[in-house]
């Protein structure tokens, strides 16, 4: 029998509640280490790949399609095509699927896509791996991004505003 079975029927339920919280904060924990070390093999290796460009900050990033004119700065509001998604191709946002581009202000994405637009001209298509440093980091969100999660994008620059 395990251990936490063993409180919930034996112990008190306040005995129970806490060691339930402390499995899954090492449950929790032990994801997020995998997340980091899947994260950080995957960035090592792309790095290496042709056509690949890593900046200062760690972003990586390869030019599928190179458009012309203006870039974006850190205080343009854009429209964007994008497929996001985790490192086991699991897709958290797809536009391109739903044909609707987003509209978004540069200052409220992650620091790691305000970096990236700014590289890209109009008409542009990038696609970029975001380390968990310039994304959602040790954090994740809810269900959906864990802690320590690389993101990877796929975006056309559609817009400047």
């Amino acid at each position: 029998m395990s251990e936490l079975i063993s409180i919930f029927l034996f112990q008190e339920p306040k005995n129970a509640i806490k060691l339930a919280k402390r499995e899954a904060k090492t449950k929790n924990k032990g994801a997020a280490g995998h997340h980091r070390k899947m994260g950080d093999d995957f960035l090592e290796q792309n790095r290496r790949k042709e056509g690949v460009v890593e900046t200062s900050s760690g972003l990586q990033f390869c030019v599928v399609e190179e458009g012309s004119g203006a870039r974006p700065d850190e205080w343009s509001t854009v429209l964007i095509h994008q497929r996001a998604q985790l490192l086991d191709g699991k897709i958290l946002e797809d536009t391109y699927r739903q044909n609707k581009p987003d509209e978004v202000a540069l200052k409220e994405m992650i620091e790691g896509l305000q970096e990236g637009l700014q590289l890209m001209t109009l008409g542009s298509r990038y696609k970029f791996w975001v380390p968990a440093d310039l994304a959602w980091g040790r954090k994740g969100t809810s269900n959906k991004i864990p802690p320590f999660a690389v993101l990877a994008f796929d975006i056309r620059l559609v817009e400047i505003r």
